[in-house]
C-alpha cells in the first residue's frame, strides 16, 4: 500500500514534479538563459546611454588605481532601459562577483544580515526595485554603506544587546524606477547617481541588429525599423517584440523576419506603430471620454481603467509622457492635443485650467 502522502501522490512534493511542471520549468530556464544572451558582454555593445557609461568607465578606472572599490552606485529610470545590464557590465569589468535581490525580497533585517555577511572582498550587491525596502532596512543600509558595519540587536528588553560585525569592502548598485519613493539619507549615500533615458529610434534598431545575429534571425532592414518603432523606446520591449515577430515568421511564413512579417506580428499583437498596447489606448480613452480630457487623480484613473495605480505609474505613464500624450498635473492627468489627434478626437475648444 502507498500513502496518500508519498511523493507519487504529491504534486508539489520535492520528489515528485508533474511532467507539466517540469515543461514549465525547461521553458522558464530557456527563457532566462535567452535573456542573458542577450544581455550586453562588454561596454561596445552597450548600445547608448554614452554619459552614463562614460562616468561609470572613469569610476571604474580610478577605483582601478586605487586598487579599491567603486563607490555605491544608484541608477533609475523607466523600467527596461539597461540598469540591470550596467550592474552586470561594472562587475565583469571590475572581475569581481554581483549577488543579486531586489527590495521586496529583503523581508527583515535577518535577510538583508545574512546576505551582507556573506559577502567577500570586493563583491558588488545589486538590490533591483530598491524603492519597494521597508524603511527598517533602509536604516540598517546606512551603517553597512557609510562605514562597512552591520549593527544586530540580539535579545529583547533590558537583556538586549548590539553586537557590531566588520563587513568586508564591497559595492552597492542600487536600481529603482520611482527614486521619490527612496528617503533622502539613503539617496545621499550614494557616491553617484545617474538616470536612464529613453533610447532613439535609431539605438533601438543597433540592438535589435545585434539580437537578429545572436539569434541567428535572418531579417529585413525595414522590418527592424518597424520593430524599433514600435519599442516604446526601451530594449527590453524591443528584444520581447523581435522574438514575438521571429516566432510569427516562423509559423505563417518562411522564417525571414519581412516588413509583411512584422506587421501582422504587431497586428496580431494589438501593437500600434508608435508602440501603443491596448492599456495604453485605454488610459488615453478613459481620460479622453470619461473624463473630457482630464485632469483626473490617480485612484480614480485606476479604478476607471481596472489597472493598479502603481503599474499606471510605473510602466505606462512615463511612455505616454514621453510622448507627450499625457500630463501630469497638481490637479491630475490631463490627454494632450496630440493623445486626442492619436485617438482621431477632436480637441475640446474650451480652455482646461492646467496647474503646473
Amino acid at each position: 500500500m502507498v500513502s496518500v502522502n508519498s511523493p507519487r501522490f504529491a504534486g508539489n512534493s520535492a520528489g515528485y514534479r508533474r511532467p507539466e511542471m517540469e515543461t514549465e520549468a525547461k521553458q522558464k530556464h530557456e527563457n532566462t538563459a535567452l535573456d542573458q544572451a542577450l544581455r550586453p558582454q562588454r561596454w561596445n555593445e552597450f548600445v547608448g546611454q554614452t554619459v552614463v557609461k562614460d562616468n561609470l568607465k572613469i569610476l571604474i578606472a580610478a577605483a582601478r588605481q586605487r586598487n579599491e572599490p567603486i563607490e555605491h552606485v544608484l541608477l533609475y529610470g523607466p523600467a527596461g532601459l539597461g540598469k540591470t545590464s550596467l550592474a552586470h557590465l561594472i562587475a565583469r569589468e571590475l572581475n569581481t562577483n554581483i549577488r543579486i535581490t531586489s527590495g521586496p525580497a529583503i523581508e527583515r533585517v535577518g535577510d538583508l544580515a545574512s546576505i551582507l555577511t556573506n559577502l567577500l572582498p570586493g563583491d558588488i550587491l545589486f538590490i533591483d526595485e530598491a524603492h519597494r525596502m521597508n524603511k527598517l532596512i533602509e536604516e540598517v543600509l546606512y551603517p553597512a554603506m557609510e562605514s562597512r558595519t552591520l549593527d544586530i540587536i540580539i535579545g529583547k528588553g533590558p537583556s538586549a544587546r548590539t553586537i557590531q560585525l566588520e563587513l568586508p569592502p564591497f559595492t552597492l548598485i542600487a536600481a529603482t524606477t520611482r527614486i521619490g519613493m527612496l528617503s533622502g539619507p539613503l539617496r545621499s549615500r550614494f557616491g553617484v547617481t545617474f538616470r536612464l533615458d529613453f533610447y532613439s529610434n535609431e539605438n533601438i534598431e543597433e540592438i535589435l541588429n545585434r539580437s537578429s545575429t545572436l539569434l541567428k534571425i535572418d531579417t529585413d532592414r525595414e522590418a527592424i525599423r518597424l520593430t524599433a518603432a514600435a519599442s516604446r523606446s526601451t530594449p527590453r520591449v524591443a528584444n520581447r517584440l523581435l522574438k514575438r515577430v521571429r516566432d510569427y515568421a516562423a509559423v505563417h511564413g518562411t522564417g525571414r523576419l519581412t516588413v509583411e512579417a512584422a506587421h501582422s506580428a504587431l497586428r496580431l499583437l494589438e501593437i500600434d506603430a508608435l508602440g501603443l498596447e491596448p492599456t495604453d489606448r485605454r488610459i488615453l480613452e478613459t481620460i479622453v471620454q470619461k473624463f473630457q480630457g482630464g485632469p483626473v487623480g490617480l485612484s480614480a484613473l485606476a479604478a476607471a481603467t481596472a489597472e493598479e495605480e502603481d503599474t499606471i505609474e510605473e510602466v505606462y505613464e512615463p511612455y505616454l509622457m514621453q510622448l507627450g500624450f499625457l500630463e501630469r498635473t497638481a490637479r491630475g492627468r490631463v490627454a494632450t492635443r496630440l493623445a486626442f489627434t492619436h485617438l482621431g478626437r477632436d480637441y475640446p475648444d474650451q480652455p482646461r485650467l492646467i496647474d503646473a
